[in-house]
């Protein structure tokens, strides 16, 4: 499959690079526990939200944040950095803002839409193929110890064109388990090889920020612009 931008993407800067998930049928989950859904197609962004998004946001709607987030926003080097700190109730207001700017609806993506995204139609393990690889990543092995911007990895994305869905920070997702909880995705660079592996999903409270996690951006696609 070839990487290609959606059709019509919003043209807000919030919602600014999109790929796209085609429909069809995914094979997920992890290894004995594989299942297969069907998707409908979806842009995703093509990188996580970064700080610099993030900061257009909290600018123009004054959402509080607290005092390292606010820091983190500033830093002229951290802009093309992806934003964490973040709970779910922040990620969803992210979403509608960017949603209301570009005219579309933009939300989280679902598990499975993500994990899809990240391991395309051969069901990858990591979203380059199935050899690890630490220099297409931010990992343990990577030796980063930190985030990377989100364009430091280009040789390591997904069938699809995403990029940074191992490694890096771990993204939010819409699954809710009956307690409340949610998903996180994708790992940090916090996290080993099998740690960042494309089926993991980590349960999370949707309540707590935490330095490693973040969020990437889903735009539905109308059925008028669904291809035939």
């Amino acid at each position: 499959m070839s990487p290609r931008a959606v059709a019509s993407p919003p043209t807000d800067e919030a919602a600014r690079e999109l790929v796209e998930l085609p429909a069809g049928a995914y094979r997920l989950g992890p290894p004995g526990d594989e299942r297969t859904v069907r998707l409908a197609r979806v842009g995703i962004g093509r990188y996580p939200v970064t700080n610099a998004e993030l900061a257009a946001f909290v600018g123009e709607t004054g959402r509080p944040v607290d005092r390292e987030l606010a820091a983190r926003l500033a830093a002229e080097a951290l802009a093309g950095h992806p934003a964490t700190g973040v709970t779910l109730a922040d990620a969803e207001a992210y979403c509608a803002w960017a949603g209301a700017r570009s005219g579309r609806r933009v939300r989280l993506p679902t598990g499975d839409e993500w994990e899809a995204a990240a391991r395309g139609p051969d069901g990858r393990r990591w979203p380059w193929g199935d050899a690890f690889d630490a220099n297409r990543c931010a990992t343990v092995e990577s030796g980063w110890g930190a985030t990377v911007p989100v364009d430091a990895h280009p040789d390591g994305a997904s069938p699809v064109g995403a990029e940074q869905m191992a490694g890096n920070v771990w993204e939010w997702v819409a699954d809710r388990s009956p307690d409340g909880w949610v998903s996180v995705r994708g790992g940090s660079f916090l996290d080993h090889a099998e740690g960042v592996a494309a089926w993991r999903a980590l349960p999370a409270d949707p309540e707590r920020a935490t330095a490693t996690t973040g969020l990437r951006i889903v735009v539905e696609i109308p059925e008028t612009e669904e291809e035939a």
